[in-house]
């Protein structure tokens, strides 16, 4: 099977709204109108009411309800509009799929997000808006796969549960490619930045090429830190697992590993928007 065969079922592809795309295709513009922008989301009803419920949310804990997009980028400034209209967009792109709770699925993607941004803050080679991208479509892949084909897709997942294989094998030996293939793809597809998709492609395997992608090492921090969150593991197994060469491709030095804690305890105020 080649990749290609999954992006033909045009009508199962995720439905990212224009205006999410045009605004990641910005992040790294110093030039970029994002005035525009926010027209774009007023615009958009389902991005801008879910939007404008969780600024009016006790997270935000705002003084006064705000009932315009406009508004909500003077009081959060465009950094975290950004974020959210992203966040909104890619958790609304799909309805429904097979071997899927989309809810746990965004909830992830979600805390990887906010942790890749917290990696990349500590690094001068990163974008933090791209950084969180990439938390957010780490595993689009995956999901174009339960949309495209369920039936292989239940496989994997059923190889994976059983300790059959790890999930890449299982997915080469099946599918001939792996979902972080595909994530690329679709990205491409998409045109999105070209080292974003280059960064959801590597970040399982950072060293692949001779030169890591600083962005494929902070992705790859990011997933550690959450397996870590997820499974409940203890700050000193975090820090003694912790993969220094990642972080040395990542730009980071030793001093990352006394702030472990901190990452630990990131919020996930983003699941608002799943509600």
């Amino acid at each position: 099977m080649r990749v290609e065969e999954l992006l033909k079922q045009t009508d199962k592809l995720p439905n990212v709204p224009d205006v999410v795309r045009e605004l990641i295709q910005l992040l790294n513009d110093p030039d970029a109108n994002y005035s525009d922008i926010s027209q774009r989301v007023a615009h958009d009803q389902t991005i801008s009411l879910k939007i404008l419920r969780m600024v009016n949310s006790a997270y935000f804990g705002l003084s006064r309800k705000i009932s315009s997009i406009d508004e909500a980028t003077v009081l959060l400034g465009m950094s975290k509009l950004k974020t959210l209209v992203i966040a909104s967009g890619f958790s609304s792109s799909v309805e429904k799929v097979e071997g899927i709770s989309l809810p746990a699925f965004w909830a992830d993607s979600f805390r990887v997000a906010e942790l890749a941004k917290w990696v990349a803050k500590r690094t001068e080679l990163v974008n933090e808006d791209e950084a969180f991208t990439v938390g957010i479509v780490h595993n689009i892949g995956r999901l174009l796969l339960h949309l495209t084909q369920p039936g292989i897709a239940l496989e994997v997942q059923s190889l994976v549960n059983n300790r059959k294989a790890s999930r890449v094998k299982a997915e080469q030996d099946l599918l001939g490619f792996t979902t972080q293939d595909a994530g690329k793809a679709l990205m491409d597809m998409w045109k999105f930045p070209v080292a974003m998709g280059d960064a959801v492609q590597q970040h399982k395997r950072p060293f692949t090429n001779d030169e890591p992608q600083a962005l494929a090492c902070v992705l790859n921090l990011a997933c550690y830190l959450n397996a870590c969150i997820r499974n409940e593991r203890d700050s000193d197994l975090v820090r003694e697992g912790f993969p220094m060469a990642v972080a040395k491709g990542a730009g980071l030095g030793e001093g990352v590993l006394f702030e472990l804690d901190d990452a630990l305890i990131i919020d996930d105020g983003l699941n608002q928007l799943l509600a």
